[in-house]
């Protein structure tokens, strides 16, 4: 069980934690998410661009008036790579991957099997 290395960097964990709780068909702005994080613009930009190289958002450019304006929103393949994180996650810290790591073990050696004699203690 691993987790997704793109989604679990701390800060994009934030931009996709904050982007999955819009609607599926919602978007922010650029700037709204920049000040919710405490972000750089370019610090922003740089996790934003990863996450949309990896197909999990998309970015939208308009201009209001002249003003550019960038709106950022999660693809269906983001929002279900983030789902799937959270589940792995969620089985992480709750313990269910080791019951089940523990279920397909080797069984150890029991008490029925032939004792060597051996001490293997240092």
């Amino acid at each position: 069980m691993t987790l997704d290395e793109l989604i679990h960097q701390p800060t994009r964990l934030q931009l996709m934690a904050a982007l999955a709780a819009l609607s599926p068909d919602s978007e922010v702005e650029f700037t709204y998410l920049r000040d919710l994080l405490g972000l750089t613009d370019g610090n922003l930009s740089a996790h934003l661009l990863r996450l949309e190289e990896a197909g999990y958002i998309r970015t939208r450019k308009t201009f209001v008036g002249r003003k550019p304006r960038t709106y950022i929103a999660l693809t269906p393949r983001g929002r279900l790579a983030f789902v799937e994180y959270r589940t792995t996650l969620e089985r992480l810290l709750s313990g269910q991957w080791a019951v089940r790591e523990a279920e397909n073990a080797i069984p150890h050696a029991d008490s029925s099997s032939p004792d060597t004699g051996r001490n293997d203690q240092a």
